[in-house]
């Protein structure tokens, strides 16, 4: 039976309703001739959001602008411009351990932990393998592809390199053996190749660097070596000058040595960025392994070098940093997560010519930054790409489609309010592709709750998620004490489903005739906004007589005045309070009618309605009574007659006298119970709810 796409079937579903809405309905006596089946639908996926998991390795064609990040389970992910983007997936699901674009090719080649290669083709809508080659005796370490070249050169564990040509994907059967590179008197196995790269001014020449610290420079025609360079610690990484006369290792200990290609014997300069100089003229202090270093010059000043690691020993719980060296000054950036891999973008693909760097591109463990080396300070672009979903952990998301069609624009033009200072105020360098529209009808809103109090809508229309709108909850509430604390209280209020309150904020629109539409606070001024506190089902002190803290908040709302910009503003806030000494459990459904003005909440205890225009508690139940088979209204007849003296000096009391056990009962419990029973304590959980209501004044939008 014919397979249905799940989105034609709502684009159906949706015009089948407009269509019986327009012809004024249909009699029920009209039989509904159903034809949609289970076979009919199908999961699949269509797009996926968000940043790669596990990111293991990158690239970069400078020419078309296109970004290729590799995952550790096998996943390649592409990135041009705003709104293009593409995954693929290896079968085998093994790390991407390196990747090389064929520069303005349309092809990609990729490295395996499996020790395969495969090529890929770019150039057709959905990318795929075209030729793939698999290693079964040597383990792959390294794969470097040369500017305009056929050849790929594949280093091994054993120190080999075997040479693949790039148009039949076969081995050429050229293969340099680590023996023969390095001196024939040693005799211990240099390690795996870690390093190579081509001579930026003769393309027949190889730079070959081994784990153990030796850097040989191989003649590709006279299959020998021309020079050996020789270092007592191990390479991480090499990088050359353009003109081909000099080039750079980064070393285990922090290291950074500078060669002249026709002076072997010694190298030329030998700093550690990062380690204390001896007054002495010792050698510095070794430091941690500097993992990668580029070298990369410009036509008008200084040389660029950029590297990573390298930081001192002493520097214990620093994070992660990038170091920028240019000319005589160094500037250390600081990282929010570990440094995966960075690459510098040139203006030129070239490798013999100036490179012009004007952006580096660096690949963190839960991020993707890119830093403009052209103004001062080094600022990061500002990322088009909807990979900080998970910037915050995501507590909660919701799906609407076919929202109504002025709902988008708004959104984003109050969003569009919303941009951080600090960014740099040139075009995200990454610019390559064509945007494509999403095929679907009807516009998409996703809506994601975070753990920092923040809830982002995302615009799902297209292919790729849009942020449109970003509302911040824990501005509402006064900040902890000690903004060192790592405990914040504000993350006990992470968003509308996981906490202890609940903070409700409607859509506010310019109303200059509204009466309940206030005004702006004076600057200066000692007022504070409104406070309005609910009645509750009981009333209890601040602090119970055993020093307990009950009917205290979790958070403090904020007591100054709040500015609020135009689009979603704080219209009430819920909190459930202590009791017993007890904090209260977090917030686990939440539901909202506007249509009657109800906002309802549930924990795991019970549940609480309350009619947010009001402000006032209509109903709260404890689970007992939502699980009871009797109706929770349900009340005992009383008798209207005053109350009469019975025999042995009972007394029968009215409604309006309770015994010391009829008012430790519940106002919807059919049964009595001791005051000190779990049961009790509770239902006086459910029961003491506290609700602060607070407006706030509202900034008014004129475009609005």
């Amino acid at each position: 039976m014919k397979k249905f796409n799940i989105r034609k079937v709502l684009d159906g579903l949706t015009a089948s309703s407009s269509s019986a809405a327009h012809s004024g309905g249909s009699r029920e006596s009209d039989a509904v001739q159903e034809t949609l089946q289970s076979d009919h639908f199908q999961l699949c996926k269509t797009v996926r959001h968000g940043f790669p998991y596990q990111p293991s390795s990158m690239a970069f064609d400078p020419v078309q602008k296109i970004l290729a990040v590799g995952t550790q389970n096998g996943a390649l992910r592409l990135f041009g411009r705003a709104g293009v983007e593409c995954y693929c997936q290896h079968e085998s699901g093994a790390a991407i351990i390196q990747l090389q674009f064929l520069i303005n090719e349309g092809a990609l080649v990729s490295a395996l932990a499996d020790d395969s290669i495969h090529l890929w083709n770019l150039r057709q809508k959905i990318p795929a393998i075209l030729h793939s080659l698999k290693f079964s005796r040597e383990r792959i370490t390294y794969v470097h592809l040369p500017f305009q070249s056929k050849w790929l050169y594949i280093g091994t564990e054993r120190g080999n390199i075997h040479i693949v040509n790039v148009e039949s994907f076969t081995l050429s059967g050229y293969v340099i053996m680590w023996n023969k590179a390095i001196e024939l008197s040693t005799k211990t196995h240099p390690g795996p190749v870690v390093h190579i790269s081509d001579h930026p001014m003769d393309e027949g020449k190889l730079l070959i660097g081994f784990e153990c610290g030796v850097v040989v420079l191989w003649d590709l025609k006279c299959k020998k070596a021309d020079y050996r360079y020789t270092y007592d610690e191990a390479i991480h990484s090499v990088a050359w000058h353009h003109e081909g006369k000099q080039f750079v290792c980064s070393h285990s200990d922090g290291s950074l040595t500078t060669w002249n290609v026709r002076a072997p014997a010694k190298a030329a300069q030998i700093i550690t960025p990062h380690g204390k100089q001896p007054k002495d003229g010792k050698k510095p202090e070794p430091c941690k392994p500097i993992l990668k270093v580029e070298y990369k010059t410009t036509r008008a000043g200084e040389p660029f070098m950029i590297l990573s690691g390298g930081l001192s020993y002493d520097t214990v719980g620093r994070r992660a940093c990038l170091t920028v060296m240019h000319g005589k000054s160094t500037t250390v950036l600081e990282m929010d997560y570990p440094i995966v891999d960075f690459l510098t973008l040139c203006e030129t693909p070239y490798p013999n010519d100036f490179q012009e760097p004007y952006a580096v591109v660096v690949l963190l463990e839960k991020d993707l930054v890119l830093i403009d080396l052209g103004q001062i300070g080094y600022p990061i672009f500002e990322n088009p790409y909807p990979l900080t979903i998970h910037e915050s952990p995501v507590t909660c998301c919701e799906y609407f489609a076919d929202c109504p069609a002025e709902l988008i624009p708004a959104l984003y033009s109050v969003g569009s309010r919303q941009k951080r200072q600090g960014y740099s105020k040139k075009e995200w360098p990454i610019s390559g592709g064509n945007w494509g529209q999403g095929t679907q009808s009807y516009p998409e809103i996703i809506i994601t709750g975070h753990a920092d109090g923040t809830i982002k809508f995302w615009d799902a229309s297209a292919l790729m998620l849009q942020v449109l709108y970003k509302l911040k909850t824990a501005k509402v509430f006064e900040r902890a004490r000690g903004s060192a604390s790592k405990k914040s209280p504000l993350k006990l209020c992470s968003s509308w489903r996981c906490g202890c309150s609940v903070t409700l904020a409607m859509w506010t629109l310019p109303d200059p005739g509204g009466e309940q539409t206030p005004t702006l606070p004076t600057p200066g001024a000692a007022s504070s906004p409104q406070e309005t506190e609910l009645p509750t089902q009981t009333s209890t002190g601040s602090n119970s007589s055993d020093g307990h803290r009950d009917n205290i908040p979790c958070l403090q709302v904020r007591s100054s005045p709040l500015k609020q910009s135009p689009g979603y503003q704080v219209e009430l806030v819920i909190q459930l309070v202590w009791v017993s000494g007890e904090p209260p459990q977090q917030i686990t459904s939440l539901a909202i009618n506007s249509s009657y003005g109800l906002v309802v909440f549930g924990n795991s205890n019970g549940l609480g309605v309350v009619d947010y225009l009001q402000k006032t508690l209509l109903l709260n139940m404890g689970t007992s009574e939502l699980y009871s088979p009797s109706d929770p209204y349900q009340r005992q007849p009383c008798s209207p007659r005053k109350a009469r003296q019975l025999s042995g000096g009972i007394s029968e009391s009215n409604e309006g006298s309770n015994t010391t056990e009829d008012r430790c009962k519940s106002p919807t419990s059919g049964s009595t119970s001791p005051c000190n029973s779990d049961d009790e304590r509770k239902q006086r959980f459910i029961e003491k709810v506290k609700f602060k209501s607070r407006r706030f004044s509202k900034t008014v939008a004129n475009d609005f």
